[in-house]
């Protein structure tokens, strides 16, 4: 009899460790249980931590609640302005319902890849290539808009939304690289018409101060040359300037203007006496009386005159042809 309790208690302590081992679950703190009971969903989510189900009735799922990081394979598409492009993303989202991602969607990760995929193409088709390049922050928060509404009927919200890549064709490149190398050119032009102008205002100035003082020419030319003649390996051919020309030219005239104006009045303080002194008056010249008049020779006839030769009379002052203007 005895014995026969013993197997039984221990029959029953078997049975026991048996239906403990298959009715107990843990749960970490990162996941939530969802359990079914004969198909049914239970009223409460099993927290973290251990918990019991009935073998064989009920069935409990396990639902992640950490934020997901997927990315979105790469999707073709043509933008707004008929440009082809491929684009890749990458989804951040959490599941805040388990059971709504346990029930009302048979796999929510395939059905958010899914919906991510479709609204980067509508997104792709509605933007033009400028905004994809330099505006993406609008981008993703349009995706995210997107994704989020139909995400939360299934028990998932969707984080965050980032475009990753944009990968445009081989003739694209070159277009917009000469399209950026032209842009460039463009202001480097700019620039130096602007440097050019500047340029032009002080030498207009410095010429006008120059003009002033002729001598600051000659000073700037031979700064010039000391600063050529610094470098060893360099050659300097310097023509002689007309300016330099001029410019001795005139000193030597006002160096000759000094000396006259020295001179004259050296003979000036030579010629007239000293102060005080007093000059006989001088007397005055006796009259001349006026020479008579001469009465005019009688005019004699002019007569042609014979040459001894016989070739009849010689032709008059006044019949004789002009001289030839020689050069």
């Amino acid at each position: 009899m005895v014995e026969e309790l013993v197997t039984a208690g221990v029959g029953l302590a078997c049975a026991g460790a048996v239906y403990f081992m298959a009715a107990a679950r843990v749960v970490k703190q990162y996941e939530r249980g969802v359990v079914l009971r004969l198909g049914k969903l239970a009223s409460a989510v099993r927290g973290p931590g251990f918990t019991m189900i009935i073998p064989g009735i009920d069935r409990m799922r396990k639902v992640n609640m950490q934020i997901v990081t997927m990315p979105v394979p790469a999707q073709e598409g043509i933008t707004r302005d008929n440009v082809t492009v491929r684009v890749d993303a990458v989804v951040y989202f959490k599941v805040v319902d388990a059971a709504d991602a346990v029930v009302r969607v048979e796999d929510y990760r395939f059905a958010v890849s899914q919906m991510a995929q479709t609204s980067l193409r509508s997104i792709i088709g509605k933007s033009e290539l400028d905004d994809l390049l330099s505006n993406r922050e609008k981008l993703n928060q349009g995706l995210e808009l997107m994704m989020d509404s139909p995400a939360i009927g299934w028990g998932v919200t969707v984080d965050r939304v980032e475009i990753k890549d944009v990968s445009l064709p081989e003739t694209m490149k070159r277009s917009m690289a000469r399209q950026a190398e032209a842009t460039r050119d463009r202001r480097a032009r700019v620039i130096n018409a602007d440097a050019e102008l500047q340029a032009s205002k002080k030498l207009a100035e410095a010429a006008a101060a120059m003009s002033d003082q002729p001598a600051a020419l000659q000073l700037r030319l031979l700064q010039t040359v000391v600063a050529v003649a610094a470098e060893k390996n360099s050659t300097l051919v310097l023509p002689f300037p007309v300016e330099l020309l001029r410019f001795l030219e005139r000193s030597g005239l006002q160096a000759q203007a000094q000396t006259a104006q020295a001179e004259a009045e050296a003979e000036r303080e030579r010629v007239q006496p000293p102060a005080g002194s007093t000059t006989p008056e001088a007397s005055p010249a006796p009259e001349v009386p006026p020479a008579p008049e001469v009465p005019p020779a009688p005019e004699v006839p002019r007569t042609p005159v014979e040459s001894g030769d016989g070739m009849g009379p010689l032709p008059q002052l006044e019949e004789l042809p002009e001289a030839e203007n020689l050069p």
